[in-house]
């Protein structure tokens, strides 16, 4: 196999902080791409003060900063204002995912470098987008979460709103920002012009709820909370059994008979009330009473071996210190072993993408707080005098 990644050779400045955009720029970085992190040199990306804390350094961090390089610069300084100019100048994309119009009042917005650098994708992730209304009020993952209509579906009928555990707001604008660069090089490869990238955490997270958008202009009904359940399948959720919970989904009809096999009520497929999909989705309150007083004779264990064998996709509730132990985790070598500046050995989850066989390296440690200013100024230097030659 070509050991070459994608974007070796690509120069990305990434000006973030916390989720979003770190995420981002490792998603580049892990594809080969050189990130250069600038941070504020008091405390830096503030994700660097983010417990769990091992020996004065933040796991958290260490989770979104792999693979790239840190120089820390002041950029209310004009000094270190200039050197920024001159790595921006030099690089293929700009991450950056501040309030609109702050990289403006700093001199580094998009307009200051059309001429200077017409080849760059200029990437700005906030929350509501560069323009509009919204556009001057800030956002956090809960907020977006609010807002965008994720929390109005998430958790049980009736209940108080409640937040998805993982951050969707922060990391789908994250992957859309990605992509979008990704892209956007092609085509900066064939015409040589660079571009904005404007990448909403609102637009990102509606962007993912395509079935639930779909479904309120399809119906002009707002979708609803479900707990684990589906508005359209059945059975297709979290069900109770003797010591605890699993997931059992049975997407279609096939599954539906293989279920109806397992649990030994075969005439439930002959029954008016779940013969179809969309029946059973009208009916499973029902259909959840008469699985569960099945299921509460056995616990979970028992119940995902029946359902392996009968084809029905199904799960434990895990942890994840369950799932990170999984023989599928282990077996596609997800967890990897790193280094933090520090010198304390600890893991991380390593990319999931596989090419060829082979997954992703992770080339560089999480960086220190501008752990590598003196070489990248040492590589300005060098560069600039070739130049003048």
């Amino acid at each position: 196999m070509n050991n070459h990644l994608a974007l070796e050779g690509v120069k990305v400045i990434e000006i973030c902080n916390v989720a979003a955009g770190p995420y981002c720029g490792m998603l580049l970085a892990d594809m080969g791409a050189d990130v250069v992190k600038i941070e504020h040199p008091e405390g830096g990306d503030s994700l660097r003060s983010w417990p769990p804390i091992t020996d004065g350094f933040s796991e958290n961090f260490a989770s979104l900063n792999r693979n790239k390089r840190s120089i820390t610069l002041n950029l209310k300084d004009a000094d270190d204002v200039r050197l920024a100019k001159v790595l921006i100048s030099d690089a293929d994309v700009l991450i950056e995912n501040n309030r609109p119009g702050v990289m403006d009042r700093l001199g580094l917005g998009y307009s200051a470098f059309t001429d200077l650098n017409p080849r760059l994708l200029y990437c700005s992730i906030s929350a509501y987008g560069q323009s509009g209304p919204r556009s001057q009020e800030g956002g956090f993952d809960l907020t977006l979460q609010a807002m965008s209509g994720i929390m109005s579906i998430t958790g049980e009928a009736g209940g108080a709103p409640v937040k998805c555990g993982v951050p969707l707001a922060d990391f789908s604008a994250g992957l859309y920002a990605a992509f979008s660069i990704a892209a956007e090089l092609r085509r900066v490869a064939e015409s040589g012009h660079g571009s904005h990238i404007d990448i909403s955490m609102l637009g990102a997270t509606l962007g993912i709820a395509a079935l639930q958008t779909s479904e309120y202009f399809g119906s002009g009904r707002d979708p609803v909370k479900m707990g684990s359940a589906h508005p359209r399948n059945a059975p297709y959720q979290v069900f109770h059994c003797r010591d605890g919970y699993f997931g059992m989904a049975a997407g279609n009809n096939g599954l539906w008979a293989a279920v109806c096999r397992a649990v030994g009520h075969p005439e439930w497929l002959d029954d008016d009330r779940f013969t179809t999909p969309s029946n059973r989705a009208r009916h499973q309150d029902q259909l959840r009473g008469l699985l569960e007083a099945i299921f509460s004779d056995d616990g979970a264990p028992f119940w995902l071996d029946k359902f392996r064998a009968a084809g029905v996709p199904c799960a434990p509730i895990n942890r994840y210190s369950d799932v990170l132990a999984d023989p599928q985790v282990e077996h596609m070598q997800w967890v990897k072993p790193l280094t933090l500046p520090n010198g304390v050995e600890t893991r991380t989850f390593g990319s999931p993408i596989s090419l060829s066989g082979r997954g992703l390296p992770i080339r560089r440690a999480p960086p220190a707080l501008g752990e590598h200013s003196d070489e990248i100024i040492a590589d300005i230097k060098e560069r600039h005098a070739e130049e003048k030659q």
